[in-house]
């Protein structure tokens, strides 16, 4: 505390007191406070200072807790609006007091100016002057302070002030209130509005006793979400405090000991409550964690009702600077590369509950567990049956639910991955197995946390940890506040009804079940399933949810490499590129819904046939990139054409499996090459659809009379039978009804769902597509089904022509094709088949005309040259009539030959 150097006056005349400065921390009664000094280091001195010559009532007193026979001391009147009065005058201020006596027990007495020096506000006379002080009995007005004293007294009295006035002043005395005896229903009455109080003590940096106004309940207030370190009692009763102890306590007595405030009532903790102390100058609670004083406490941060994210970025901040009790904080992600902590990665497999595969930009494979939560597990004695063996995916209740949600939701799609922290890896125990090195992290998609969506639907718990834990999610409360919400609605592990159970048959390499099976897989044609392992490039296990089954399933039609094996004895080695094979499948269909056509069983029970994923077939697309080879089994199949040409263009590419391939000359291999002629078998179709790739839909005249009458039947049906509005529910790759926009139902296939609102739906007898909104769609009655009679509408392509790439030529040709064939009788012949569709040749009814030389001959399409040749007079029809487009300068050729130069530009190949 600063001192004055002493003033005025000579040697031998008497002592003039020292004038002392300091901040006033309390004011303890109307006659008494405490001052401190300048913080230096650390907390500052203090001194408690009693008023000379006056006295002030007595403030009430709590019974000692020690002392069962001892009462409760009430306040006297005026006691309290004359401490109100000091408080309000002086707490923070800076005062200069002179000590004018000290007893033998250190009481020490004296005046007090308010200010820096003697000139300023005499805070007894004030007192006095207010009626709120008396002067001491007995004393007399023998110098000036004290004639002034008694002067402020007379004029108190004559002016009624204070105790001066009418009554007993029975209206000063608080009716105080040490404790509630239902603390929970006294927080839940203020429905967490501001109560308004004065903080009366510091008990440490996190926790007062407040008064709340205007009922005087003296209250002990926890600060919500944080802890300070504290004072540690002793045996001997004595206190030591923890590091930092003193300071944050000081930090808070300097703001609040003594401050009007209010404070949000947000719960409560036996007989104390748990609040926000709101100040002008701000929030305590953010400020003590944002100096370092502080530390966030998750039993208590779900009830902070101005948002966990605050405290936690304001910890976060004192942690990055290591302020005070983080001064040797090391970050649990602090050896990581930035693009290591924060990275975009595309979802490969679901391993479990709480953990999955990612594929990162690298090509790397990653596994990453989600921070701070655990997958539903088995509690208690494990009934499960000793001579089964356990399926968790199955029979831990809810695990199956939590894999469906996160593989839906995230495989194939990319996700953002924040690492949270690494876990090292632990070696096992007796009761815990080792567990490698994990690397935990918080992953979102479309800005949703998938922890936080799992926890809120009971799917998995939150993890809780150790207070000085740090290794946890960075979004841990949201974690918590989604428990709370999935407990107290009764989701999944936390709901009271029956546990779900899942009874899953298991035919993988059970001969007997697969041969019972088999007939009604064949029969179902192509069914519903999900990729569950993948064992090789064809190898495959899948679950088939309608018939709740595992099986075992081999691609049809092909050769592919064969992986190694573990044999007695030895290791067989994989053949060339069976692991490419193995990764290509694992990343196209793993964990994907797809379609399966089974068509036979091998031995084993393993099921044979063909798998579709997004409309593709898996056997084709292995051979098109030259992971597999075409079998000769294939030739009796229906996509034995698709499987051949998919194989000639990965010959010509000599790649992989065909990459020591060898072209046999044409003489010796295809002797009747040179005598083959142009098979030229048109027949009848009628052109339904044009698409805007110069694709087109037909539908064949011999059947229409069929679709005509099948469409008769079918709206007499529904209109007998009409679908309920909004009942069906739409799946990718299903078959229905769907209203057109002449209001007539139409057979259809769903292509993809966007929403209830948009779907996709292609026209499966007329080649159309449209986006329509489930209410106008139905299930397709299975009279009218495609086994009954089959999609009508048969996708083909122009045969030696090129389809232009830019866009306004294309346009062109589309619109011109449009005008010439859409909704007509044309007759087709197919000239040679493509992965896509067959390319085929097209004349007018009536003229006989071919469509595709019309095109080439107004100058809208370039000549695709063909080297086989059975087409060769064709291809010169086509080239000549290219040349006389290109002297007329149509369309493509008015500005001359284009092609030397730019070419390329315009998507065109000479």
């Amino acid at each position: 505390m600063a001192s004055s150097a002493q003033s005025g006056g000579s040697s031998g005349g008497p002592a003039v007191p020292t004038v002392q400065r300091g901040i006033v921390k309390m004011v303890l009664s109307g006659c008494a406070i405490i001052v401190r000094g300048q913080p230096r280091g650390g907390p500052p001195p203090e001194r408690q200072i009693n008023l000379s010559n006056i006295r002030a009532g007595n403030l009430a007193r709590r019974a000692a807790a020690t002392q069962p026979d001892a009462k409760d001391t009430p306040d006297e009147p005026w006691a309290f609006p004359a401490r109100e009065f000091l408080r309000k005058k002086l707490i923070g201020k800076e005062v200069c007091f002179t000590i004018e006596n000290k007893t033998p027990q250190g009481r020490e007495y004296g005046m007090i100016y308010l200010g820096k020096d003697t000139n300023g506000e005499n805070i007894a006379e004030s007192l006095v002057a207010e009626g709120l002080a008396t002067r001491r009995e007995g004393m007399r007005a023998n110098n000036p302070e004290q004639n002034r004293l008694a002067e402020c007294e007379e004029q108190a009295k004559a002016a009624k002030k204070g105790m001066w006035s009418e009554g007993n002043g029975s209206h000063t005395i608080r009716d105080l209130k040490y404790t509630i005896e239902n603390p929970r229903h006294f927080v839940d009455s203020h429905h967490q509005k501001p109560v308004n109080a004065i903080i009366e003590h510091v008990r440490d940096g996190s926790v007062v006793r407040a008064l709340l106004l205007p009922d005087y309940y003296l209250v002990t207030v926890m600060l919500s979400g944080i802890k300070c370190p504290t004072f540690r009692r002793e045996a001997d009763g004595s206190e030591t405090p923890e590091p930092f102890a003193a300071e944050a306590k000081f930090f808070t007595e300097s703001r609040l000991l003594q401050r009007d405030v209010q404070i949000i009532l947000e719960s409560c903790h036996n007989q104390n409550i748990l609040g926000t102390i709101l100040h002008p100058n701000g929030n305590i609670t953010e400020l003590l964690l944002k100096e370092g004083f502080a530390r966030c406490v998750d039993w208590s941060i779900a009830v902070y009702t101005r948002g966990a994210e605050k405290l936690r970025a304001a910890e976060r901040f004192a942690k990055e600077r290591r302020l005070r009790i983080w001064r040797d904080y090391v970050a649990p992600t602090a050896n990581l590369d930035q693009k290591d902590k924060q990275f975009v990665a595309k979802v490969m497999q679901v391993l479990n509950a709480d953990a999955i595969v990612v594929k990162l930009n690298s090509g790397d494979y990653k596994t990453i567990h989600l921070s701070s939560i655990r997958p539903p597990r088995l509690e208690g004695e494990n009934t499960q049956d000793k001579n089964k063996k356990l399926r968790p995916l199955y029979d831990i209740p809810y695990m199956f639910e939590a894999r469906e949600f996160l593989r839906k939701k995230l495989i194939g799609k990319k996700v953002n991955v924040t690492v949270d922290y690494i876990r090292p890896a632990s070696p096992a125990t007796d009761t815990v197995p080792a567990f490698s090195e994990r690397t935990c992290a918080t992953v979102t998609i479309g800005g949703i946390n998938i922890a936080e969506a799992l926890v809120s639907k009971g799917l998995a718990t939150v993890i809780r940890y150790r207070q000085d834990d740090d290794q946890r999610s960075s979004h841990y409360d949201e974690l918590l506040a989604a428990e709370a919400r999935a407990i107290k609605n009764g989701k999944g592990l936390h709901s009271k009804k029956e546990v779900p159970i899942h009874r899953v048959a298991d035919i993988s390499g059970d001969t007997q079940k697969a041969k019972q099976f088999l007939p009604f897989l064949q029969r179902a044609g192509r069914s519903e399933a999900v990729v569950e392992y993948v064992f090789s490039g064809s190898r495959l296990k899948l679950y088939l949810p309608k018939e709740t089954c595992l099986i075992t399933f081999l691609l049809a039609g092909i050769e592919c490499p064969r992986g190694a094996r573990n044999l007695p004895g030895l290791v067989q080695e994989g053949e060339p590129f069976s692991e490419e094979a193995t990764l290509f499948t694992k990343e196209l269909v793993l964990q994907r819904e797809v379609e399966v056509e089974v068509e036979s069983m091998d031995k084993a029970g393993n099921f044979i046939g063909w798998l579709h994923i997004d409309g593709a077939n898996l056997s084709v697309l292995l051979v098109e990139h030259a992971l597999s080879k075409v079998h000769f089994t294939a030739e009796r199949s229906a996509y034995y054409k698709s499987l051949l040409s998919a194989e000639e263009a990965a010959k010509q590419k000599k790649e992989k499996v065909w990459a020591h391939y060898e072209e046999q000359p044409v003489e010796e291999s295809m002797p009747v090459l040179e005598e083959k002629e142009r098979s030229a078998s048109y027949k009848p179709v009628f052109v339904t659809e044009i698409t805007d790739d110069l694709h087109f839909y037909v539908q064949d005249v011999e059947t229409g009379t069929q679709l005509e009458k099948l469409m008769e039947n079918m709206r007499n049906d529904i209109a007998s039978h009409p679908p309920v509005e909004g009942s069906y529910a739409p799946r990718r790759g299903e078959f229905c009804i769907a209203k057109f926009v002449d209001g007539e139902w139409y057979r259809a296939r769903v292509e993809k769902v966007e929403s209830p609102a948009k779907v996709h739906v292609f026209y499966i007898d007329y080649g159309n597509r449209e986006i329509l909104p489930s209410t106008r769609l139905g299930t397709l009655p299975p009279a009218f089904s495609t086994r009954v009679l089959p999609a009508q509408a048969t996708e083909y392509a122009f045969a030696f022509i090129q389809v232009p790439q830019d866009e306004d030529a294309r346009t062109d040709a589309v619109d011109s094709v449009v005008r010439d064939i859409q909704n007509t009788q044309c007759l087709l012949n197919v000239e040679h088949l493509s992965a896509g569709c067959p390319h085929v040749t097209l004349q007018f009814a009536d003229s006989k005309g071919d469509v595709g030389l019309g095109l080439v001959k107004e100058g809208l399409v370039m000549v695709e040259v063909r080297k086989e040749k059975q087409f060769q007079k064709v291809i010169t029809e086509y080239l000549n009539a290219q040349e006389s487009a290109k002297s007329a300068r149509l369309n493509l050729w008015r500005y001359g030959d284009f092609r030397a130069d730019d070419a390329d530009e315009f998507g065109y190949s000479r």
